[in-house]
């Protein structure tokens, strides 16, 4: 007797190869129910753009006449094989090379979809020369774009990832109020203290739930603090980075700062909780770990005694404490410290950027 067909449901993630990203490809891989449309940046794309029009013309996979392309050609091989290599990707992952600032090649992605994860956004890598156009627009116009898809493909569900930079720069919240999702980051005070990151998740945020409240859209966010945990991705993401810097030695004395933290798998678990439960609405502050610098650099230390780590550390004004209880009222689970810094460390050593 055969097996009952599975009921797939489609559902987009925006910018698939990333680090959250790929952790909720992963998961959504894992549920036998989804068929996951990713869409990635294809690195070469301005000038492979001629030349794929051209092939598309010829090209099998896409009988020639598609809007756009799911071939390997547009998908960037080597910078995307982790995802290409997740369970299930074979029958269930379609790639798609699509950027946010063109509303085609989103509008393309999305039609057809339930459900959109919204993950795609840039994180400034240093100092902006232009951080309108290089930070700003591209959360902003990227997050309406997406929404403005995914309203004209009558989509049931789009969850974005925003961040706690859009809550604690807020110089009217209390001091020593324990920060919650009413809380909204200064678009002033992100502008004069020239803090590109803080002002274009704020105002993307912003954006998106005046754009849910104009068109009925059904928009969910997720607030995650910094972000660690293992990596999928080949290449190094901004938050790992911080992390890196305390195992490499690079400085003898840090500001021992609190860190609100989360795993990356506990944010991909948060997204998918938000989509799946009909009670979610709003937005949620993903951030169940609140700890020192020096305990940090502790804990490394018990896992990892032969690693060279800061020695000293300055005591500095500490912040609000982030509440996740509204996403834990939700049904939402997290992992210890221990296990998100130990499997970070681990999968540094694997992908041989940490010896």
């Amino acid at each position: 007797m055969e097996a009952a067909a599975v009921e797939r449901s489609v559902v987009c993630v925006t910018g698939a190869g990333g680090f959250v990203a790929s952790w909720l490809v992963k998961l959504l891989l894992s549920k036998p129910h989804y068929t996951v449309r990713g869409t990635v940046r294809d690195p070469d794309a301005d000038l492979r753009r001629i030349v794929v029009l051209e092939f598309l013309k010829n090209c099998k996979g896409c009988d020639g006449g598609a809007v756009f392309c799911a071939c390997p050609h547009a998908a960037g091989d080597a910078k995307n094989a982790h995802l290409k290599a997740l369970e299930g990707a074979g029958e269930r992952l379609q790639l798609l090379s699509a950027d946010l600032m063109d509303y085609g090649s989103i509008a393309s992605a999305v039609a057809g979809c339930e459900g959109v994860f919204h993950v795609a956004s840039p994180v400034p890598s240093g100092r902006s020369t232009n951080p309108e156009e290089e930070v700003i627009a591209p959360a902003v116009t990227g997050t309406l774009n997406v929404l403005k898809a995914c309203h004209e493909a009558k989509v049931k569900r789009v969850v974005i990832v925003s961040s706690c930079a859009a809550v604690f720069n807020n110089p009217d919240w209390p001091k020593g109020k324990v920060f919650t999702e009413d809380s909204w980051s200064d678009e002033d005070l992100c502008r004069k203290g020239e803090d590109w990151y803080l002002l274009s998740k704020t105002r993307a945020e912003r954006e998106a739930f005046a754009y849910a409240a104009k068109t009925g859209l059904d928009v969910v966010a997720i607030l995650p603090s910094l972000v660690l945990g293992p990596l999928m991705q080949p290449t190094v993401n901004a938050s790992s980075k911080i992390l890196l810097k305390y195992l490499k030695g690079e400085h003898e004395t840090v500001e021992n700062r609190f860190w609100n933290l989360v795993d990356v798998r506990d944010v991909a678990d948060a997204l998918l909780l938000a989509y799946e439960n009909p009670a979610a609405s709003g937005r949620y502050i993903c951030s169940p770990v609140r700890i020192k610098v020096s305990d940090v650099i502790s804990i490394l230390k018990t896992l990892y005694p032969t690693y060279t780590y800061p020695k000293n550390f300055t005591e500095v004004e500490e912040g609000n404490v982030m509440s996740s209880e509204k996403l834990q009222k939700l049904g939402w689970t997290f992992r210890p410290v221990e296990k998100t810094l130990g499997d970070s460390v681990e999968s540094y050593k694997a992908s041989g950027i940490l010896n």
